[in-house]
């Protein structure tokens, strides 16, 4: 049965929905009190509606582990283990982050190689030079360090598994199982069209320069230009389309299956180690970005490179940056959270 619009219950829960839901598990009932009393003094305030919002997205941001601490409901043993979910959320973060940098940061390496390989010198004469050599000395430890932080949870999943506690695992495990086939398979397809091929080789793998452009063709120009994009073959336009989704559904099903997962101490500290290393290289390879962008892709002599930094690559910078300062904050609050743990 509906309730009527003046019943004062009705803006208490639509103000209780800015909170998540284990946020409103918790403190719902007596936050929704507090409201209802508050309403019958204040009928209309929107301080009260403001101050409701910015503390909903504080929690959320909690929730997520980018801030705050855990919501402890019980002794030591209960706190210990909220502590622990509240690291692993801060560590979905982060890897969420990550993924956005590394797809991002792909496009603009790519970029960055391609004009590399048709240059005339291998030497760091140029900004683009210099850039390329950043760049491409943190991509490969980036990819490194997600295939580190990656095996002992695919082993923890893999043992829930095999002795079937995987509630609610099989699912979000086939997805990204899916997902990661469809970019792996799409990338080596789309890869022999990488059109740095020809060109000089040396400080490039061609082979992983070759796979990182084509798994991060969608974040282009080529968007805006239609008539352009129309004399691409269709193949290549439909990869264009379907790639971001594969990689999203990707990212959110590994997010889901690490939820759902119970992350031992030992693990937990591992993988925050591994972000904060993370962390570190995303700055060389930001710094490496920013030098070629800020000069508009130029050389030192002011004569114009292969490939100009455009709108696109400003875009790209400015993603990059956001996924990097987020990552940072995730990093920071798992930091706290295991020390919490300790404690």
């Amino acid at each position: 049965m509906s309730r009527p619009a003046d019943d004062p219950a009705v803006p208490v829960a639509r103000l209780l929905r800015w909170y998540p839901r284990t946020w409103r598990d918790r403190y719902g009932a007596e936050f929704a009190e507090l409201l209802l009393s508050d309403l019958e003094e204040r009928p209309r305030s929107a301080a009260r509606t403001l101050d409701v919002m910015r503390g909903g997205v504080l929690a959320r941001f909690s929730s997520a582990g980018l801030c705050g601490f855990p919501l402890r409901s019980g002794g030591a043993t209960q706190g210990a283990d909220a502590a622990d979910s509240h690291v692993t959320a801060s560590l979905i973060s982060l890897g969420c982050c990550a993924a956005v940098f590394l797809s991002f940061g792909a496009a603009m390496w790519s970029q960055l190689t391609i004009a590399w390989q048709w240059s005339g010198t291998a030497g760091a004469t140029s900004v683009t030079d210099v850039a390329t050599i950043a760049t491409t000395a943190a991509m490969p430890v980036l990819l490194v360090l997600a295939i580190l932080a990656a095996l002992p949870v695919l082993f923890t999943v893999a043992k829930s598994l095999v002795s079937r506690h995987a509630k609610g695992l099989r699912l979000p495990s086939a997805v990204l199982a899916a997902a990661a086939t469809i970019v792996v398979v799409g990338g080596r397809h789309f890869e022999n069209g990488w059109p740095g091929t020809g060109g000089h080789g040396g400080l490039i793998p061609g082979g992983l320069a070759a796979f990182e452009w084509a798994t991060s063709l969608s974040v282009s120009s080529y968007w805006g230009h239609p008539g352009v994009l129309a004399s691409f073959p269709a193949a290549e336009v439909a990869w264009m389309a379907v790639s971001p989704f594969a990689l999203a559904a990707a990212v959110i099903s590994a997010a889901i299956v690490v939820r759902r997962t119970e992350l031992s101490r030992r693990i937990l500290l591992f993988e925050t180690r591994l972000a904060v290393a993370a962390c570190a290289v995303m700055v060389v390879f930001l710094a490496g970005c920013c030098c070629w962008v800020a000069t508009e892709g130029q050389t030192v002599f002011g004569q114009p490179s292969l490939f100009h930094a455009g709108f696109i690559d400003v875009a790209g910078m400015a993603t990059l940056t956001l996924a990097l300062a987020v990552a940072q904050q995730a990093a920071r609050t798992a930091r706290r959270g295991l020390r919490l743990a300790r404690s």
